[in-house]
C-alpha cells in the first residue's frame, strides 16, 4: 500500500455499476495479494462479516467474474497438484483506480439491523417469559463466541504492519460485540421485570 496525498484523491475513472458485495471482494484484494475464491472466503469470514457480512463461495466466485470481466480484476492459473490448477486472482491498476474512486465519492448507505432476536422478543406477548430469558441467553452466548472471534481477528491484523485499518475495523468489532453482550445482559434483567408484571 502506498501512502501521500497523491494516493488519496478521488479518481476520474468512471465507476461501474455493481453490487457493495462486489467492491468488498475487490477491497479485499486491494491489500496486494493474490488470491483463491477460497482465500477471498477465508479473508471475508476472518474480518468482513464483523461489519458487512460474509458472502456465499458461489456469491465470491460470481463477483470475482464479474470484476474480470470488467477489467478490474485479473487472474491466473497456477498448479496446485498433478490434477488441476487453481486460480489466483489480483486487483489491476483499473480496479485499485476504481476502488479508490468508490470509497472516496459513493455516500454510505445508512446500515441495516436485522436482529432476528429482537424480532422474537418484540412478540413476546405471544412468549413463554422463560423462552425468551433462553432466547437471549442463547443470542448472549454466541456473543461470547463471535467476540473471541473478533479478538482473534484484531491481533491478526494488529500483526500486519499494513493493516492499520483492518485493525481499526476489528477493534471497532470487539467493542460493538461487546456492549452488544451489556445489551443482552441488561434485556435479561427488563425481561425479569416485565415477567413479574404479568
Amino acid at each position: 500500500m502506498s501512502g501521500g496525498n497523491a494516493d488519496l484523491q478521488a479518481t476520474n475513472v468512471a465507476l461501474p455499476k455493481i453490487p457493495a458485495t462486489a467492491w468488498a471482494v475487490l477491497g479485499i484484494l486491494s491489500f496486494g495479494r493474490e488470491l483463491t475464491g477460497y482465500d477471498v472466503k477465508n479473508w471475508s469470514d476472518a474480518i468482513l462479516h464483523f461489519f458487512y457480512w460474509s458472502p456465499a463461495t458461489s456469491q465470491i466466485y460470481t463477483e470475482l467474474r464479474r470484476l474480470e470481466d470488467l477489467g478490474l480484476v485479473k487472474s491466473r492459473p497456477v498448479a496446485r497438484d498433478e490434477v488441476r490448477d487453481k486460480t489466483v486472482y489480483a486487483i489491476t491498476p483499473l480496479g485499485t483506480e476504481a476502488l479508490r474512486g468508490w470509497q472516496a465519492t459513493v455516500d454510505a448507505e445508512a446500515p441495516v439491523l436485522k436482529h432476528g432476536v429482537l424480532l422474537r422478543i418484540w412478540l413476546g406477548h405471544l412468549a413463554e417469559p422463560s423462552r425468551l430469558r433462553e432466547q437471549i441467553a442463547d443470542h448472549r452466548a454466541r456473543l461470547f463466541e463471535e467476540l473471541t472471534a473478533a479478538q482473534e481477528s484484531q491481533e491478526q491484523a494488529d500483526a500486519q504492519p499494513d493493516w492499520a485499518y483492518p485493525a481499526l475495523v476489528a477493534s471497532w468489532a470487539v467493542r460493538r460485540i461487546e456492549t452488544e453482550i451489556e445489551l443482552a445482559d441488561t434485556m435479561l434483567i427488563d425481561l425479569d421485570r416485565l415477567a413479574q408484571n404479568r
